[in-house]
């Protein structure tokens, strides 16, 4: 089995080991295992089975992992991606009013393009007609409606008529222990302690199991404030029948009426987008991290990296399941020495044991997995320090981009300013030049949808 592994994934030409690629994988899973608890909890705001979308996660992680470790031979590992998720569940079905159906279907659309996109290069080109201000906008508003998911899930910030939003109560148990567990994963990182936001989550989730044995977190089920004491550690997995296909329910949506069809081609291509940002940007930085990267700064099989991602993506779907993308996390694993597909084999590995441990992911509360929503938005807020603010042209649609996505509670209407913006005002500074086709265009589009669709 060694000599085997040693020539498939090619680890002395790599110079690794497989102790190394599995200390790797474990180290990748630790840091990056909060999603399974995560998204189950987003998307079930949605309307979708918390058990079904649990098992989707897991084995579309499993999928697109396993992909990347045998076309790419790379230690990346991909799972359904923070953003895309919010996107889903607050944008689509909650903001938009359209089905959870439908936005599997348009993430379903998604992943097929993404196939075409990942054959033909265009996707690369795509993501360079891009400018770069925006990119990094993308990214931090993204941040920050993620972090205000997280407070408002956990009651840290709550509706108010006068205020329209204002601080919540810290004498209620909920929104109290998601600040500590936030302060606990803060501490965790900066002590640069392996799987920080996972047991930050744990760490929370057992001082409200100590709330509740205390009387200071009641049980209340119409509040939506759950026993937080697991019925068993270990069980078969829960079904996934509610979530299986269900995409196929959504296209009948999107061909009912005229408008519902140009929602679902805007829908499919923020998704489209979204996924366009995170998977190019992070195969990028990891590449550079684990210096794969070649005299003219390109990756080897940068392509079939893109399309684990795709596949990922498109099976995700038909299992009931955002968007997938290459997870920055897989960072700590390079860390650790990982340099080839063996680590991302690993990684899928333990995302499929996990399939057993349901009952402890799925009695994780809102308020536990919150803290890592907020430590995440915080941190996605990163990449602006890389732009010089010193030009109102970029810093206008910088800010408008940021600033919206959380106040509208939309990324969508988010990219629709940003791009709008930034057409307006560099074409108002006399910089054409500027401004690419495709920025034009997408411009445009943007412009119609707020316009007819809203």
């Amino acid at each position: 089995m060694a000599t085997f592994l040693n020539k498939f994934f090619k680890l002395k030409e790599k110079g690794t080991t497989i102790k190394t690629e599995v200390l790797a994988g474990l180290t990748t899973f630790a840091t990056m295992a909060y999603i399974l608890a995560v998204n189950a909890n987003i998307l079930s705001a949605a309307g979708l089975d918390e058990g079904a979308v649990f098992v989707a996660t897991a084995l579309a992680s499993v999928v697109g992992t396993v992909a990347m470790a045998l076309l790419a031979n790379l230690p990346f590992a991909v799972a359904p991606g923070m953003g895309l998720n919010a996107f889903f569940a607050y944008t689509v079905v909650i903001g938009m009013g359209y089905s959870p159906q439908l936005a599997l279907a348009a993430v379903f659309t998604e992943g097929i393009i993404f196939i075409i996109l990942s054959k033909t290069g265009i996707r690369t080109a795509l993501f360079n007609s891009i400018p770069m201000t925006l990119k990094y906008a993308v990214g931090a508003g993204i941040g920050l409606f993620i972090l205000f998911i997280g407070l408002k899930n956990a009651g840290v910030v709550i509706a108010d008529g006068a205020t329209y939003v204002t601080m919540g109560h810290l004498k209620n148990a909920a929104p109290a222990l998601c600040l500590i567990g936030v302060v606990i994963t803060i501490i965790l990182m900066l002590k640069k302690v392996k799987g920080a936001l996972l047991i930050g989550i744990v760490a929370t989730w057992i001082l409200g199991i100590l709330a509740q044995l205390t009387g200071w977190y009641q049980i209340d089920i119409a509040a939506e404030s759950y026993d937080l004491i697991p019925s068993s550690l270990v069980s078969l997995p829960p079904s996934l029948g509610p979530t299986w296909l269900l995409f196929i329910d959504g296209f009948k949506e999107v061909f009912s009426n005229a408008s519902g069809f140009f929602t679902f081609i805007s829908v499919t291509f923020t998704f489209l987008f979204i996924d366009v940002f995170d998977t190019v940007g992070t195969l990028a930085g990891l590449s550079s991290k684990a210096k794969m990267l070649d005299a003219h700064g390109k990756l080897e099989k940068s392509d079939e990296a893109l399309m684990a991602d795709a596949i990922a993506t498109t099976v995700g779907a038909v299992l009931g399941t955002s968007t997938t993308t290459t997870y920055i996390e897989s960072a700590s694993g390079i860390q650790e020495g990982g340099r080839t597909g063996l680590t991302s084999i690993v990684v899928s590995i333990f995302f499929a044991i996990s399939l057993l441990f349901a009952p402890l992911f799925l009695t994780i509360p809102a308020f536990a997995t919150a803290t890592a929503l907020v430590v995440v938005g915080v941190l996605m807020l990163e990449p602006i320090g890389n732009l010089k603010l010193d030009s109102l042209e970029d810093l206008i649609p910088l800010g408008i981009t940021i600033i919206t996505m959380p106040l509208f509670f939309s990324i969508s209407h988010g990219l629709a300013f940003g791009f709008i913006s930034y057409v307006v005002v560099k074409a108002a500074a006399g910089k054409f030049k500027d401004i690419s086709v495709l920025m034009w265009i997408l411009a445009i589009l943007f412009f119609l949808q707020m316009v007819f669709v809203g």
